[in-house]
């Protein structure tokens, strides 16, 4: 009989890998801090000249950046081009990161709406939190039959209630290969819930992205961990990493669930990175740090562990950054 993965919880639902941070905080708080977060009135923060392309230069870049590529549409949600497939991860595209025009607002627009999305042979989507698993935006995507979703555990009836004729779920670990693309679920320091009651019922993911010439990491949302070296032993190398810097504070509640951007270089020099593109930062007030601090910590992180400061890549949302380049 084989044994239950450790994060395959005996209570039911799932848990992070042993060895993970945990949260040590009254869930009373938990629960004040979230519907704080959900129901306030937001700042706006001010925006940084350049920081969104517009529309005809996000065009451009896409166009001139080809096979391979990466396109940052804002957030998490990337178009990535590599070995002639075309992937989105975590499309979170509409205004509010929460049910029915409830919870924060993004202060940028993304820089393509759900409908004007290419083609794309694959999706990934690591987790079931509103501002990466948009139903709006998955309800208005137009190539359903074709793309192949690819979800964690416990989300595939979500995905083909949306319209969607190609879904998969995996466990991580587990791969999924087709005509010379290979996606491998990994694992992820995080939790999953759209509500109070289903709380780490549905599993979170990173994700590998391999083709003949590149392999590519997502991480979705993630906290640091030991599980990043096994991943590292085990999947290494990568050429690039797509990893969360943005929404790490107050560090007491969000040390489970988020790095922080020193945390980030930490994470993609375990797995075996050769570079790291920054994400999760720029678009929602998730959390209360300064919205534009996490690149700058970022680079510096890059500097002072080693990692180098080219390393540590930026882009502007709608920015494509070719991959022969890189």
């Amino acid at each position: 009989m084989t044994a239950r993965p450790y994060h395959h919880n005996p209570k039911g639902g799932f848990r992070n890998p042993e060895g993970s941070p945990n949260l040590r905080i009254r869930k009373r708080r938990l629960i004040r801090f979230i519907y704080r977060q959900l129901g306030k009135k937001q700042r706006q923060p001010e925006i940084p000249e350049g920081h969104v392309l517009d529309r005809a230069a996000v065009d451009d870049g896409i166009l001139a950046g080809g096979n391979p590529s990466v396109t940052w549409l804002g957030h998490a949600a990337f178009i990535i081009r590599t070995g002639g497939k075309v992937i989105l991860t975590d499309p979170y595209l509409t205004d509010y990161a929460g049910p029915a025009r409830m919870g924060p607002k993004r202060y940028v627009p993304a820089a393509l709406k759900a409908d004007e999305l290419p083609r794309a042979d694959v999706m990934v989507i690591s987790h079931n939190h509103y501002d990466h698993l948009d139903a709006r935006a998955l309800a208005a995507y137009p190539h359903k039959d074709h793309t192949q979703v690819i979800v964690p555990l416990g989300l595939k009836s979500f995905i083909e209630k949306r319209g969607f004729a190609r879904v998969i779920e995996m466990d991580w670990w587990e791969s999924w290969t087709a005509d010379g693309l290979t996606v491998t679920t990994l694992p992820a320091v995080h939790s999953s819930g759209r509500g109070i009651h289903d709380q780490k019922k549905t599993l979170w993911a990173s994700f590998g992205i391999r083709t003949a010439k590149e392999n590519i990491w997502f991480s979705g949302d993630t906290a640091y961990g030991e599980i990043f070296h096994e991943i590292g032993a085990r999947q290494a190398p990568f050429d690039l990493a797509l990893v969360g810097i943005g929404a790490y504070e107050p560090r007491e509640i969000m040390k489970m669930v988020h790095a922080t951007p020193e945390e980030a270089i930490q994470i993609v020099r375990a797995i075996g990175a050769k570079q790291a593109l920054g994400m999760h930062w720029g678009t929602v007030l998730l959390t209360p740090e300064d919205p534009f601090e996490a690149p700058d910590r970022f680079r510096r992180a890059a500097i002072d562990q080693g990692y180098g400061e080219e390393n540590a890549l930026l882009l502007r949302i709608g920015e494509t950054r070719s991959l022969k380049a890189a």
